[in-house]
């Protein structure tokens, strides 16, 4: 069972757990690099704090530097992968910052 809920109907949220036909929403998981190293390069993103941890599962928020907006950005562990969702909480849009997001993740961590 994950503890990742689906994306809203808008746009403004990306999700490993998302269908993979759902083009808007989806996007990979993690591969290889176990939680440990997610929630350190996540950690050091700027404007990032840790809100819950679970055994398998970290919560972080993210505030935007100028109108501070703050995105949810869970990640949940399953075996070699590491399950993201990405998503801001309020507004429709987000010009794909919360993709970037992950993938800047994916970059710092090599997954």
């Amino acid at each position: 069972m994950t503890r990742l809920a689906p994306p809203p109907a808008s746009p403004n949220c990306v999700s490993s757990r998302a269908p993979t036909s759902d083009r808007e929403h989806h996007i990979a998981p993690l591969r290889g690099i176990g939680l440990e190293a997610a929630k350190k390069a996540l950690s050091g993103m700027p404007r990032t704090a840790l809100v819950k941890e679970e055994p398998g599962y970290a919560h972080y928020v993210v505030t935007s530097l100028i109108f501070r907006f703050k995105d949810d950005v869970e990640l949940e562990e399953e075996g070699e992968l590491v399950h993201v969702r990405s998503a801001s909480r309020t507004g429709y849009g987000d010009l794909g910052v919360n993709r970037k997001r992950v993938e800047a993740l994916r970059r710092a961590v090599g997954g």
